[in-house]
């Protein structure tokens, strides 16, 4: 009852329905809320932190941005969404914030387009090595089947493109990445495909900022021959998977393409199934399947052969010692 108060008492204000109303759309900074509702920023930010300590909103850190949406869960979560389905969508000042948040997605666009246009050659360079994405994204598919999964987490998701593919399967989407850019990309991406039970969060792929036993399904696609210590971030997704969870590691197979450490910024020319196999085991992760999918051919050059690992959860008891299991490489 004195959540549902405090969510009543912290709405009745015609700028936090604006702020709800516009928050329903995805999610946003204060800068952008600023420029949406033609107010002043320590204005906005007071009604921000007052609907968020009545826990209307949550809010997270980005760099040096902090993103607010509307609260998912509890009464307060459900009474902000009762809400905003009530207001009424031809309402002049809201039609007005619609079309300036409309200019806000406009402007990330822009961004999205200017920075893939900067490194199209570099991307399709590396495209052009290895079978066609959309192979790789039915492959991926088909080992996760076709059920239905509670909550996806990915990690790496750089443009997004992984939480689109299970978009339709999964209740809830994390997207986890440590480039804000390619945060930002990602949130205009996801935005036009109107997928709001998709949240995106700016971390260290080794400290997830999610709890233990979150997530259904983890997947890892083209990020583990970046890292230093892979298998410290496969004990991360093993820690945020739930019991009978599954993780899906996509990478590539072991090459000899030295070009692409000094152009790419490849920590590991490709992962072997025999280390992959080591590092799941010492994760507290079983194989399930493993799936190959040969490079194209190519008359100049060698391609890159893609490889998909299916694993499993381990119960408890099976489970290696965490602390042992991160001191090995």
């Amino acid at each position: 009852m004195d959540e549902l108060l405090a969510g009543l008492k912290a709405i009745a204000e015609t700028t936090r329905i604006r702020i709800l109303f516009a928050l329903s759309h995805g999610e946003l900074n204060v800068t952008e809320l600023t420029y949406i509702l033609g107010q002043s920023q320590p204005r906005v930010s007071r009604h921000l932190k007052l609907m968020a300590e009545a826990g209307l909103l949550t809010r997270h850190k980005e760099g040096n941005w902090v993103l607010f949406r509307l609260r998912a869960e509890g009464l307060s979560g459900a009474l902000a969404r009762a809400l905003v389905d009530m207001l009424p969508v031809r309402d002049a000042l809201l039609k007005g914030d619609l079309a300036r948040l409309d200019e806000v997605r406009r402007q990330r666009e822009e961004h999205a387009a200017a920075y893939f246009s900067e490194n199209a050659t570099r991307w399709s360079e590396l495209r052009s090595l290895h079978v066609d994405e959309t192979n790789v994204e039915q492959a991926m598919t088909a080992l996760v089947g076709d059920a239905k999964i509670g909550t996806l987490v990915d990690l790496g998701t750089g443009t997004g493109r992984v939480l689109e593919v299970f978009a339709h399967q999964a209740s809830k989407l994390y997207g986890i990445d440590s480039s804000r850019d390619m945060l930002s990309i990602a949130r205009s991406q996801l935005e036009k495909k109107h997928l709001r039970h998709a949240e995106l969060r700016l971390a260290d792929i080794y400290a997830l900022p999610l709890g233990d036993g979150l997530a259904d399904v983890v997947t890892i696609h083209q990020v583990l021959h970046f890292l230093d210590e892979p298998l410290k971030a496969l004990l991360e997704a093993r820690r945020i998977l739930k019991p009978d969870g599954k993780l899906l590691v996509v990478d590539f197979a072991p090459h000899d393409l030295e070009d692409l450490r000094a152009h790419h910024a490849h920590r590991r020319l490709g992962v072997s199934s025999e280390q992959m196999v080591a590092w799941l085991a010492r994760a507290g992760l079983s194989l399930v399947r493993h799936e190959v999918l040969d490079p194209p051919w190519l008359k100049s050059r060698k391609g890159l052969t893609v490889s998909l690992w299916l694993a499993a959860a381990q119960p408890q008891s099976n489970r290696p010692s965490l602390q042992k299991a991160s001191l090995a490489s």
